[in-house]
């Protein structure tokens, strides 16, 4: 098993405050959106929007907010549209970084991710700059797992490409849109999945003194925390307590 598993701060995300919780709906709801768009309304035909009506769930969103986020996007309610926009940048020590965004200003969202990233010694970099550090992969995260050496085997058998294990649980890599096939393998093996997702997933990472991981850190909380931010990628090596 090797690599770095990023659940601890999927977990961080999930204890934070109900104002905070209430971002995170409203940046489920903006992927809703596009991807009905994309896709159309019905998570039987459109994957993406099963795996991502499977995540809001995950956050614990509300149903009503689900159905009105879909509701939304297919036309039968009044909202608005998004586009998705990636930015690349530098942070603290070299490290890269990778923002995706869904906005309706683009000015405002890249003022605000510029902002962020210049406040904690970073600096935004120009298309592609980083992101051939990065592959796409599937993430798979199980919890209570009573063996982990099984687990292993039995993911390698469905072809997963590595197994991380953590203090929470176990992350499986899969090739990019192999993760929904991972989840319900392994869900019929009777593991607890509690995380489906595609992810970008650095080659290699890079390690920081404690004082630039501090703020590399809030550079990062930073980046989250504005509303047009749905992910932040990078490929520093941050300890658990981090």
């Amino acid at each position: 098993m090797s690599g770095h598993s990023k659940w601890h701060n999927i977990q961080a995300k999930k204890g934070k405050t109900d104002a905070a919780r209430g971002k995170i709906f409203t940046k489920i709801g903006r992927e809703i959106a596009v991807c009905v768009k994309m896709g159309g309304a019905d998570p039987n035909v459109n994957s993406k929007l099963k795996d991502i009506i499977a995540k809001a769930k995950q956050n614990n969103m509300p149903n009503d907010n689900i159905e009105r986020s879909i509701k939304k996007a297919s036309g039968e309610l009044s909202g608005v549209n998004y586009e998705a926009i990636t930015y690349e940048g530098y942070g603290i020590g070299g490290s890269a970084v990778i923002v995706d965004c869904l906005t309706d200003n683009k000015n405002r969202t890249a003022g605000d991710v510029r902002h962020a990233f210049d406040k904690f010694g970073g600096s935004l970099g120009n298309t592609n700059c980083v992101s051939y550090l990065f592959n796409r992969k599937g993430s798979v995260y199980v919890t209570d797992v009573k063996d982990v050496d099984t687990l292993m085997l039995d993911a390698i058998e469905e072809g997963a490409v590595d197994v991380v294990e953590d203090e929470e649980g176990v992350e499986i890599i899969t090739e990019p849109n192999e993760h929904t096939k991972m989840q319900e393998a392994l869900e019929k093996k009777g593991y607890n999945v509690v995380s489906s997702e595609t992810a970008l997933v650095p080659d290699l990472y890079v390690d920081l003194t404690a004082e630039q991981q501090v703020k590399f850190q809030r550079m990062v909380d930073a980046l989250e925390d504005l509303d047009d931010v749905q992910e932040v990628y990078h490929n520093v090596n941050l300890d658990e307590e981090g």
